[in-house]
């Protein structure tokens, strides 16, 4: 069987076959994080999980890498005096982390920040300036644009003209050579803090936004690489960015571009404007995150998904016929025999769902079907059927991060209420660190003493703010100002 996926760019379905069949490489837009995680985010990060997990199945090794775009309009935008930027973004880079590692979004192989590769976006920006395919900006402010109609492949990816798209509003126009040039160096703002901007051979300010991902992927799988993923409303201008400036570079870039349907909200786009979108925070603090999961993950990848009030209920249900399976199935097996024989291999048709473009409700309804026959099975007393289909459930469920029985999802009150408190202290370690950042000293201890009054110790050490129970020696890692901004995350 073959793989095939939907290529956005060449608009149909393409036989998936990797550069290296040893390392299938992938890159995925991050998120911006000027705030925190809302559903659609965790949906958009849960199918390329999903992909992940079965380009893992099918080809063992997979590098997976997913940015942090921690430096940006918006993000300056919503800093404050009593929190930088860069304390806003790492705040929220750990919602993020948080909400990702709930529903069993496995960690990527490498997660660079966008501050970590400023030398890398530069060299990229003086390649197309060399190539004269960018120019900076007359007018003397650092501005440097990427020209458009320099490049005649340009608005290949969305299948646009030039003449018919609207202008970049991503900087001031006045130096440009036309409307829809975009951004690729930012000059240093009056109104922007110092530690927004880098020095340049163009002049001090900081990298526009589509260039970052074209350097960070370049930086970490390459020239060119499998498969360039992300979220539908990415595809312009930032994908159709991305792709012009690397290919006008000299860099083949990616082979294949995936792109992940939006969510609605009674069939209406789920917006902030329009305040009805759903915080990753309060979905998990009301619902068990293997529900969420299942329940992002029912819908095609490529479709809108649309929350109504019984879409958790729906996954509810579903896993609840699931698990009483698995237990059945369990307690029928283990009384008959010490030791159950599992095989990894999943039921061909399952593997022929995943196949034809990472059809996960086909998938989900082979899992039922199997454990319909497998409760038929045991209510039989057929004992090898049933034990035929406990594996082929658990294989399949393994393949999805489904299984009810996986370590990951049994956590109980205790290990929530942690994790609670852990994120709670991780806050309060955010804004003493800035207190002693600005010299107030007195807001700093403020801090200190609130969270010694209940019981938790702060230490300062090289690596950053740990904290523990007072009584307790074991502590964990906290995000104090110790902590370099500009770290790279490797989790491979």
């Amino acid at each position: 069987m073959t793989l095939r996926l939907y290529d956005t760019k060449a608009q149909e379905l393409r036989d998936f076959v990797p550069l290296d069949p040893e390392n299938v490489t992938v890159y995925v837009c991050g998120p911006t994080v000027q705030s925190g995680p809302h559903i659609g985010h965790l949906r958009g990060a849960l199918g390329f999980d999903l992909l992940r997990r079965w380009l893992e199945y099918r080809f063992r090794r997979v590098t997976f890498v997913r940015n942090v775009t921690d430096i940006d309009d918006k993000v300056l935008a919503n800093a404050t005096d009593a929190e930088p930027w860069w304390a806003l973004a790492y705040r929220m880079e750990l919602e993020f982390s948080r909400a990702y590692a709930a529903i069993g979004i496995a960690a990527p192989t490498y997660e660079p920040r966008a501050t970590a590769s400023i030398p890398q976006m530069q060299q990229l920006i003086a390649r197309l300036i060399d190539a004269g395919h960018a120019y900076a900006a007359p007018d003397g402010s650092g501005d440097v644009y990427f020209d458009v109609r320099s490049w005649p492949e340009y608005g290949e990816l969305t299948n646009q003209s030039v003449d018919a798209m609207e202008p970049a509003g991503d900087a001031d126009p006045r130096g440009k050579r036309d409307p829809r040039d975009f951004a690729l160096w930012k000059g240093a703002k009056p109104d922007e803090p110092d530690s927004a901007r880098w020095d340049s051979p163009w002049g001090a300010g900081r990298p526009g936004w589509h260039i970052e991902c074209s350097a960070m992927s370049r930086r970490y799988l390459g020239s060119e690489f499998d498969i360039h993923g992300g979220g539908l409303d990415l595809r312009f201008p930032h994908h159709e960015n991305e792709l012009a400036q690397s290919t006008a570079a000299g860099d083949a870039f990616a082979r294949y571009w995936v792109h992940n349907g939006l969510v609605t909200v009674g069939s209406q786009k789920m917006s902030k404007s329009l305040f009805n979108f759903i915080l990753a925070d309060e979905l998990l603090a009301e619902r068990d995150p293997l529900v969420v999961r299942y329940a992002l993950g029912a819908a095609h990848y490529r479709s809108s998904l649309d929350i109504t009030p019984t879409t958790f209920d729906e996954a509810e249900a579903a896993l609840a016929r699931i698990r009483t399976f698995l237990e059945r199935a369990g307690r029928a097996i283990t009384a008959e025999s010490d030791e159950v024989e599992f095989v990894a291999a999943v039921p061909d048709a399952f593997a022929a769902a995943l196949d034809d473009d990472l059809n996960v409700p086909q998938a989900l309804a082979i899992v039922h079907e199997r454990v319909r026959a497998g409760n038929t099975a045991l209510d039989a007393g057929d004992r090898d059927e049933a034990d035929a289909a406990f594996r082929d459930v658990t294989a399949m469920l393994g393949v999805l991060a489904l299984d009810p029985a996986d370590e990951q999802w049994q956590t109980g009150g205790s290990d929530a209420e942690a994790s609670a408190l852990d994120a709670l202290v991780q806050t309060m370690i955010v804004l003493r660190a800035d207190a002693r950042a600005s010299k107030d000293w007195g807001a700093a201890d403020r801090v200190r003493d609130a969270l010694a009054l209940a019981g938790i110790a702060l230490e300062d050490t090289a690596d950053g703010t740990l904290w523990g129970l007072a009584d307790v020696r074991a502590k964990r890692s906290g995000a104090g100002g110790a902590q370099p901004r500009q770290k790279e995350k490797f989790d491979g």
